[in-house]
């Protein structure tokens, strides 16, 4: 009875989700998340950005998280002969994914390998995930079948004659013979177009005494037949073990024929990860490091993953430009090795490579999470931007900032700054008691900064029924000669992705241990690449120590205590790579300490 239940829903599913599929099939919806621009959005599915602006006219001039995009379908690929090619699903309200798998005659299996990033708690209404077409199925098949291990003995095959009967889907009939999509497909071209009632195909039958001898993979994986196994799947533990041994490629322009400040900051970054991993030697980890000089362009890059160590690596870390990126990622992927991307912010493998760390926050990140941040942080003061005009604005922060504040109510000025009467008209017209005047200029150059402080402190001197803070941006780290006082003077706040307390316990320990071991000082920069090659080390090492090459499952589990750079990383989507959102608020109190939140 309970079969004959699961037999009926199935057909009722899959006749209503046709349906609703048939209604729109040249669309799906994508809902923004924090930090997402179009561009992203847009490279994410392999759209233009002009295609999303033509079905969302109102995006182009900006958009928010929450809100609803309508995206076109992309068209089938064309590259290669067995191109990977997929449908974009928009999941439902109490949709399962079983019922996904039946609207689109998909093992869940295949569902799932598709989206890496599926969980329990990625699989909610609204979200978006990639169905697998035919040659997707047949790439993943042969990746399974190329990565089995030989068989000492191969099961005989035979062939035999079946006519397709009614409502038979290319699912139900890998259930019943056992066989992948991708042996069907070869042995019968036809269903490349679908599965047809009444057509004839030959199918491909083991012996069963033979063949439970073997372990082929893409056989040995069974296809899940009741609607409670399928679901199950998501909630499926996966699998994360220490590791006691470690080979990481460490690729890097050293350059060493050109000493420039560029490769100077390479090599100190290069030292702060020997450092990690002395640290962690220490602690029991095996860990051989291979290092390699990209230099520029491509032609050494392609050498290095020619050769015979990269394969087997278990991380990789490194390379500065897009198009190293790119053949690394590409390689990374191919061999299942986790990739960190540590300097740049401009790449976009990481939305479509789940093998992808990036370090580096993009600014949209940035902005978006600096925003709520000050807004949380000042909801109950009194805001004044003060637009300076200046060649280093920062435009799109001060857009996100006010937005945010707008969308919760929280009320904000603005002043124009007129360096012969900016003091008198804040104090006359703008400035209040009683509570705190949170001043932000709209530019983070030294110049703007220099503009402001001066006035600000004869107000807050003079006038002592005003309480005033500055907010700010990670490039006034830069500025301290000229301004350490004036920070603690105006209870200054910034947002930084990066931050080295120079009087804290780590700090002087690193310090003290970098010129020990190097007989030099750090490089004076910002962020100090030696710090950030020790942290990048001892986060990722300590991972895989921990928890292995399948780290990412504990991502929620990792707290590194970071000296300069913290890690806080998120899945860009169900089957992309992952950002670095972590961001620090850093306060300089009026007592002359420093507090990094």
């Amino acid at each position: 009875m309970n079969r004959l239940k699961t037999v009926i829903l199935s057909c009722v599913l899959s006749v209503a989700s046709l349906t609703a599929f048939g209604q729109d099939s040249k669309t799906f919806q994508h809902t923004i998340e924090q930090g997402e621009t179009v561009y992203a959005i847009a490279t994410m599915y392999g759209v233009t950005t002009e295609a999303i602006y033509k079905l969302n006219p109102g995006s182009k001039e900006g958009i928010k998280a929450g809100e609803v995009l309508l995206i076109p379908q992309k068209k089938a690929s064309t590259k290669g002969n067995n191109a990977e090619t997929y449908t974009f699903h928009t999941i439902e309200a109490k949709e399962t994914l079983y019922a996904v798998s039946m609207k689109y005659k998909v093992p869940a299996q295949y569902i799932l390998q598709a989206n890496p990033g599926l969980s329990v708690k990625t699989f909610q209404k609204g979200r978006t995930i990639r169905i697998p077409s035919n040659e997707s199925i047949q790439a993943m098949d042969q990746t399974a079948q190329t990565e089995s291990k030989p068989q000492a003995e191969e099961a005989p095959v035979q062939e035999i004659t079946y006519t397709i009967q009614k409502k038979e889907t290319m699912y139900s009939l890998c259930r019943k013979f056992k066989v992948s999509s991708y042996e069907l497909i070869k042995l019968n071209p036809q269903l490349k177009s679908g599965v047809k009632a009444g057509v004839e195909i030959k199918v491909p039958v083991k012996d069963d005494a033979v063949a439970s001898k073997t372990e082929n993979k893409a056989s040995t994986e069974s296809f899940i037949q009741s609607e409670s196994e399928v679901n199950a799947l998501l909630s499926a533990p996966k699998s994360t073990r220490a590791l006691n041994q470690l080979k990481v490629a460490l690729l890097l322009p050293f350059n060493p024929s050109k000493k420039t400040a560029a490769s100077s900051r390479f090599i100190e970054y290069y030292e702060g990860m020997l450092l990690a991993v002395d640290s962690l030697q220490n602690q029991g980890l095996s860990l051989d490091l291979s290092v390699y000089d990209t230099g520029e362009g491509t032609s050494r890059i392609r050498e290095i993953l020619t050769g015979e160590t990269l394969p087997n690596a278990d991380l990789i870390i490194g390379a500065v430009q897009n198009d190293q990126i790119k053949m690394i990622a590409d390689f990374a992927k191919e061999h299942h090795i986790k990739y960190v991307i540590p300097f740049t912010s401009k790449n976009d493998d990481v939305l479509s490579n789940n093998f992808v760390f990036q370090v580096n926050t993009p600014h949209s990140y940035l902005y978006s999470k600096a925003a709520e941040r000050g807004r949380k942080l000042f909801a109950n003061d009194h805001i004044i931007f003060v637009n300076i005009h200046d060649k280093e604005e920062k435009k799109p922060f001060i857009k996100a900032l006010q937005e945010e504040l707008k969308d919760h109510q929280v009320p904000f000025k603005e002043i124009e700054y007129n360096g012969e009467t900016f003091a008198q008209d804040l104090d006359s017209l703008y400035m209040v008691d009683q509570v705190r005047n949170v001043i932000i200029p709209t530019s983070s150059s030294l110049e703007a900064l220099q503009k402001i402080k001066t006035p600000l402190r004869m107000l807050a001197e003079t006038k002592t029924d005003y309480t005033i803070s500055l907010f700010g941006y990670p490039e006034w780290q830069t500025y301290v000669r000229e301004a350490l006082d004036d920070f603690y003077a105006l209870d200054t706040y910034i947002y930084t992705n990066f931050y080295a307390d120079n009087l804290s316990k780590p700090m002087q320990d690193f310090y003290n241990k970098f010129k020990t071991w190097y007989s030099k000082d750090l490089i004076n920069t910002y962020p100090k690449y030696g710090i950030l090659g020790f942290d990048t080390g001892m986060f990722f090492f300590g991972a895989m120590k921990k928890y292995g090459v399948n780290f990412e499952e504990e991502l929620d589990n990792i707290h590194y205590p970071s000296i300069q750079t913290g890690f806080d990383f998120h899945r860009v989507n169900n089957w992309g790579g992952f950002i670095n959102t972590q961001i620090f608020i850093v306060h300089y109190n009026k007592d002359f300490t420093v507090t990094r939140e």
